[in-house]
């Protein structure tokens, strides 16, 4: 009885010590390819957790928009993330590289914005001795378009539905 319960177990074992590998999908994207889909994909997260009205207001979804880029049906992302998810090593040194790239971004979109912070206070400080009217004569003014009002109101409308629901 000791030994068959011994050779179940060491069966047991070298069964379980084997690999269980997601097959190779039929259309699987390619590393490099499915790389700048996961970037894009964690750009509009981005934008999500900021801003998050900023994308309610379009009529498509982002997400398909971007597969649609690539040229990528969403059961082909799903089944090249899983079987890319398999190999978590390899998974692993995909996200680092696209942590990476997210971090030069970051650093391109700071040092840009300090740019443009110091031409702004550089024109604030040229223009702080010149007194100059700064209103739209009436003349000047232009009325809004009707797409424009209609955003506006559209904005106004769901803020309120928004605060009403709190």
């Amino acid at each position: 009885m000791k030994n068959f319960i011994v050779i179940i177990l060491v069966l047991f074992l070298s069964v379980s010590c084997e690999k269980a590998l997601v097959k190779q999908p039929k259309r699987l994207i390619e590393k490099g390819k499915m790389i700048d889909i996961m970037y894009d994909l964690s750009v509009l997260d981005a934008i999500k957790y900021s801003n998050p009205l900023s994308l309610d207001s379009s009529d498509t979804s982002p997400k398909k928009f971007i597969l649609q880029k690539y040229k990528v049906d969403s059961l082909q992302f799903a089944q090249s993330n899983m079987y890319y998810a398999a190999d978590y090593e390899n998974y692993k040194d995909m996200f680092d590289q696209i942590a990476k790239r997210l971090e030069t971004n970051q650093k391109k979109a700071d040092s840009l914005v300090k740019i443009e912070e110091k031409k702004a206070a550089k024109a604030k400080k040229k223009n702080k001795g010149k007194t100059t009217e700064s209103a739209p004569k009436l003349n000047e003014v232009k009325p809004l378009k009707k797409s424009s009002v209609d955003s506006i109101r559209k904005t106004m409308q769901f803020k309120a539905k928004a605060q009403s629901k709190k």
